[in-house]
Protein backbone atom coordinates (compact mmCIF):
# COMPACT_ATOMS: atom_id res chain seq x y z
CA UNK A 1 0.00 0.00 0.00
CA UNK A 2 2.75 2.50 0.81
CA UNK A 3 4.36 1.86 -2.29
CA UNK A 4 1.40 2.71 -4.55
CA UNK A 5 0.83 5.98 -2.51
CA UNK A 6 4.09 6.65 -2.92
CA UNK A 7 4.12 5.92 -6.83
CA UNK A 8 0.91 7.88 -7.09
CA UNK A 9 2.04 10.66 -5.70
CA UNK A 10 5.74 11.27 -7.87
CA UNK A 11 3.14 10.47 -11.00
CA UNK A 12 1.07 13.82 -9.38
CA UNK A 13 4.35 15.50 -9.09
CA UNK A 14 5.96 14.56 -12.13
CA UNK A 15 2.82 16.18 -14.07
CA UNK A 16 3.04 19.31 -12.20
CA UNK A 17 6.81 20.00 -13.36
CA UNK A 18 6.12 19.14 -16.48
CA UNK A 19 3.26 21.48 -16.62
CA UNK A 20 4.42 24.21 -14.63
CA UNK A 21 7.32 24.46 -16.66
CA UNK A 22 6.38 23.93 -20.00
CA UNK A 23 8.89 21.18 -20.66
CA UNK A 24 8.35 19.25 -23.65
CA UNK A 25 7.63 15.13 -23.34
CA UNK A 26 11.31 14.52 -24.00
CA UNK A 27 13.13 15.91 -20.97
CA UNK A 28 13.75 13.25 -18.58
CA UNK A 29 11.63 13.98 -14.89
CA UNK A 30 15.00 13.60 -13.14
CA UNK A 31 15.63 16.75 -15.05
CA UNK A 32 13.00 18.55 -14.51
CA UNK A 33 13.46 17.69 -10.64
CA UNK A 34 17.16 18.44 -10.97
CA UNK A 35 16.79 22.18 -12.36
CA UNK A 36 14.42 22.97 -10.38
CA UNK A 37 16.00 21.95 -7.01
CA UNK A 38 13.36 19.70 -5.89
CA UNK A 39 13.92 16.86 -3.22
CA UNK A 40 12.70 13.24 -3.47
CA UNK A 41 9.30 12.34 -2.15
CA UNK A 42 11.26 10.54 0.57
CA UNK A 43 13.95 13.44 2.10
CA UNK A 44 10.34 15.96 1.83
CA UNK A 45 8.86 13.25 3.78
CA UNK A 46 11.49 12.94 6.34
CA UNK A 47 11.65 16.80 6.73
CA UNK A 48 8.21 17.02 7.03
CA UNK A 49 8.29 14.78 9.79
CA UNK A 50 11.54 16.26 11.42
CA UNK A 51 9.45 19.37 11.50
CA UNK A 52 5.99 17.87 12.73
CA UNK A 53 8.38 15.96 16.07
CA UNK A 54 10.12 19.24 16.50
CA UNK A 55 6.87 21.08 16.81
CA UNK A 56 5.24 19.25 18.54
CA UNK A 57 7.58 19.00 21.39
CA UNK A 58 6.36 22.30 22.55
CA UNK A 59 2.51 21.19 22.56
CA UNK A 60 0.15 21.67 25.15
CA UNK A 61 -1.38 18.15 24.17
CA UNK A 62 0.02 15.73 26.54
CA UNK A 63 -0.60 12.56 24.37
CA UNK A 64 1.39 14.77 21.28
CA UNK A 65 4.34 15.65 23.87
CA UNK A 66 4.45 11.86 24.29
CA UNK A 67 4.62 10.43 20.85
CA UNK A 68 8.25 13.07 20.57
CA UNK A 69 9.32 10.67 23.01
CA UNK A 70 8.64 7.36 21.41
CA UNK A 71 11.51 4.92 21.49
CA UNK A 72 11.59 2.63 18.26
CA UNK A 73 10.74 -1.00 19.06
CA UNK A 74 13.47 -3.63 17.43
CA UNK A 75 14.32 -2.90 13.32
CA UNK A 76 12.86 -6.36 13.35
CA UNK A 77 9.86 -5.50 14.99
CA UNK A 78 6.83 -6.37 12.36
CA UNK A 79 5.07 -3.30 12.75
CA UNK A 80 6.61 0.13 12.03
CA UNK A 81 5.57 3.68 12.97
CA UNK A 82 5.72 6.75 11.09
CA UNK A 83 8.57 7.88 13.62
CA UNK A 84 10.94 4.92 12.03
CA UNK A 85 11.18 7.20 8.94
CA UNK A 86 13.60 9.56 10.77
CA UNK A 87 15.99 6.86 11.66
CA UNK A 88 15.73 5.40 8.42
CA UNK A 89 18.72 5.87 6.26
CA UNK A 90 17.95 7.50 2.73
CA UNK A 91 16.99 5.45 0.13
CA UNK A 92 19.70 4.85 -3.14
CA UNK A 93 17.67 7.54 -5.27
CA UNK A 94 17.49 9.74 -2.67
CA UNK A 95 21.33 9.91 -1.78
CA UNK A 96 22.05 9.87 -5.43
CA UNK A 97 20.11 13.26 -6.21
CA UNK A 98 21.34 14.76 -3.18
CA UNK A 99 24.73 14.44 -4.87
CA UNK A 100 23.63 15.48 -8.11
CA UNK A 101 21.86 18.61 -6.31
CA UNK A 102 25.65 19.89 -4.42
CA UNK A 103 27.19 18.82 -7.58
CA UNK A 104 25.29 21.40 -9.37
CA UNK A 105 25.85 23.99 -6.91
CA UNK A 106 29.24 23.98 -6.92
CA UNK A 107 28.95 24.19 -11.06
CA UNK A 108 27.48 27.53 -10.55
CA UNK A 109 29.46 28.85 -7.78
Amino acid sequence: MHDLIYYMIWIVRNIFCRRATGAPWYVKNSVLHRDLELPTISKYMKDASEHFFDIAKNHPNPLLVSAVSYEPPPPHYFCRRSRNILIDPSDDHTVEVEKLIELNKMAID
